[in-house]
């Protein structure tokens, strides 16, 4: 689907994710899931653990269910519920995605990391994914996953359909469905994905089963 169908900003909910669009002012607090948030636009200031981090494009926060925290400004962020988690190795982490290093996954695609278990998240991995433009090899992923799109245009191909993909558009990902997220696009295109259990992104399987080769890898 994409953002604009949602009148209350929730894109997609299962029994184990809730995807949403959200203001990111007020209080927030899960007793059941840990939450996961990306800043799309705006500024402000967040408040976790009785510290202040900077609210704006790039930052990524986590906290773990029962963990309080609120909110000022005018960010909207992407929020992920991880239904029924693990227990956390850390009740909260303020990541700055724009400070961290590229991972290098198939096909020429890069990766930056937000909330993983290195920062306490045991229950998910969040990611920003640089697709170049172009078409991958089908695969699938050992992972459930959602996905949301937050640059460029392309397209999801699976099983001969394919449906587009522009900013605001998201993605849901049952794990070991085959599929190719391709960018039809002359620029990068841009995608926030989070999926459990955690891991790396670069990890792929090809439709026979056999593992994808990540280059620099000895695959």
């Amino acid at each position: 689907m994409h953002e604009s169908d949602s009148a209350d900003g929730t894109l997609f909910a299962d029994g184990l994710f809730t995807q949403r669009v959200v203001d990111l002012r007020g209080s927030f607090r899960s007793d059941a899931a840990d939450e996961v948030v990306y800043v799309l636009s705006g500024s402000g200031r967040a408040t976790l653990g009785g510290e202040e981090h900077e609210l704006r494009t790039g930052v990524a926060l986590f906290a773990a269910r029962n963990t309080a925290w609120s909110a000022e400004g005018d960010a909207r962020g992407l929020s992920v519920l991880v239904h029924d988690p693990p227990a956390a190795a850390a009740p909260h982490a303020v990541v700055d995605l724009e400070a961290v290093d590229e991972g290098t996954a198939t096909a020429g695609r890069h990766f930056l990391l937000g909330a993983t278990p290195e920062v306490g998240c045991a229950s998910a991995t969040q990611f920003i994914g640089l697709i170049p433009p172009g078409r991958a090899p089908d695969h699938f992923h050992r992972y459930d996953e959602v996905i949301y799109i937050l640059e460029g245009e392309g397209v999801l191909e699976i099983g001969g359909e394919q449906a587009p993909l522009r900013a605001g558009s998201c993605v849901h990902l049952p794990r070991t469905l085959v599929h190719c997220l391709a960018n039809t696009g002359a620029r990068e295109l841009r995608v926030l994905g989070v999926f459990r259990p955690a891991g790396s992104p670069a990890e792929a399987f090809y439709p026979d089963g056999t593992p994808a080769a990540v280059p620099g890898s000895d695959e």
